[in-house]
Formats: C-alpha cells, sequence, structure tokens
C-alpha cells in the first residue's frame, strides 16, 4: 500500500518520542497529591487529550488552572532519562523537507519542546495544546497545522497512536496512519495500522511524499 500526501502531521507522545512510561509515573504522583484515588484516574483517558480536560474530568473547575501547572512541572521536571525516540523516528523524519511536516500534540509547549528537545527533534511546525481552543479529538489542531503549512487538509496524512488523535485526523479531511505503540492494533480506527514508524518507508518526489509500507523479510 502507498499513500501520497504534501504533508505529513505526527502527533508526538507514542508516536515519534516513547513517553508512557513518564506520563504513567508523574500523573500517578500527581493524583496522590490532589487526592484522587487510582482506580478513579485509571477511568480517565491520559493519552491523546490534554491535561486541561482530563484535570477538569477529576476536579472543581476553581482547582484545574493550578492543578494542570502542576503536571506541567512533574512531567518537565521527569523528561531528563523518562523519553526515547521510538524506532524508525530518526531515518523517518531525516527523509523529509522540513517544510513538509508538523508535530501536532496535546501537550503544552512548553512540554512538548522540552520531550522533543531531549530526542533532538526540531520541527519546523509545532502545534501545541497553548495554540488551539479545542483538543483533540476536535479536527482544530490538524486543520491548524495544515494551514500553517499552506496545504490542503485532505493532501496532508496524520500519524497517530490514540484513538482521539486519529478521530481528530478523520474529522479534519485527513487520510491517517495508526501507530501500536499504546494501544492494541485493533483498536485503532485508521486508513494503514502499522507497529510503528520502522515499518514505514519515505520518498519524496516533486508532487509531494510517497508512504509505503516496507517489504517485510524473513
Amino acid at each position: 500500500m502507498t499513500i501520497h500526501a504534501r504533508a505529513l502531521l505526527f502527533d508526538n507522545d507514542g508516536t515519534l518520542v516513547s513517553s508512557l512510561a513518564s506520563v504513567d509515573r508523574c500523573w500517578a504522583r500527581w493524583a496522590g497529591e490532589y487526592g484522587i484515588a487510582a482506580e478513579d484516574l485509571a477511568r480517565v483517558a491520559l493519552h491523546g487529550r490534554t491535561a486541561a480536560e482530563t484535570a477538569a474530568d477529576l476536579l472543581p473547575a476553581e482547582v484545574v488552572p493550578q492543578a494542570v501547572a502542576r503536571i506541567e512541572q512533574l512531567e518537565v521536571d521527569d523528561v531528563p532519562g523518562g523519553v526515547a525516540l521510538l524506532p524508525g523516528t530518526r531515518a523517518f523524519l531525516d527523509a523529509l523537507p522540513a517544510d513538509r511536516w508538523a508535530v501536532v500534540t496535546s501537550a503544552t509547549r512548553r512540554l512538548a519542546e522540552a520531550r522533543l528537545d531531549a530526542v533532538g527533534i526540531r520541527p519546523k511546525t509545532l502545534i501545541t495544546a497553548d495554540e488551539v481552543t479545542r483538543g483533540k479529538p476536535d479536527p482544530e489542531p490538524y486543520l491548524l497545522a495544515a494551514r500553517q503549512l499552506g496545504v490542503d487538509p485532505a493532501d496532508c496524512v496524520v500519524f497517530e497512536d490514540a484513538p482521539a488523535g486519529l478521530a481528530a485526523g478523520r474529522a479534519a479531511g485527513m487520510r491517517t496512519v495508526a501507530l501500536a505503540t499504546t494501544h492494541r492494533a485493533g483498536q485503532l480506527d485508521a486508513d494503514l495500522v502499522v507497529g510503528d514508524l520502522s515499518a514505514l518507508s519515505a520518498l519524496v518526489t516533486d508532487g509531494g511524499v510517497e508512504i509505503s509500507v516496507r517489504a517485510v523479510r524473513d
């Protein structure tokens, strides 16, 4: 299968960068500080949503701003040693022109930049929770990225590991590639599902980028 696109839009956590253990560790500490039971935290989706949305599901509205600032600080402090590149990320991104891809994340800009800097990824275009009014699964983050790159949404491909992000990409009218790094493949609804970016190759052409699945060797 080959997918043609003019721009590639990547989620960060669970797509480019492995931060699952850090996220779970920090949110568990955060929950303890705010008196939230582990079972209550477990019922709320942590991945693919903004921290503000998650905190709002668990705490009174007047506490949310302080609580969001606290989880951001915990996660930023945990970045050293807490994040790593997922397989295939470096080679795949290195094959792309800087103006043909963007990172679109539910993290704040401060946290996103800390995680990306830690693994040496510096996207020319970065969309974070600070730039939008509605986070994933709303299409706003991906539509904003397409506008900043000057590409029609129909010519974009979204790379995601979370159902909320894939839903955002579909709602934006974009094709989707799911990476089974955080969820099982059967839980992911996308045009293409692969294990991680190492399963894909990118060929840059005059008309855009051709994305294909690498041949499997015995």
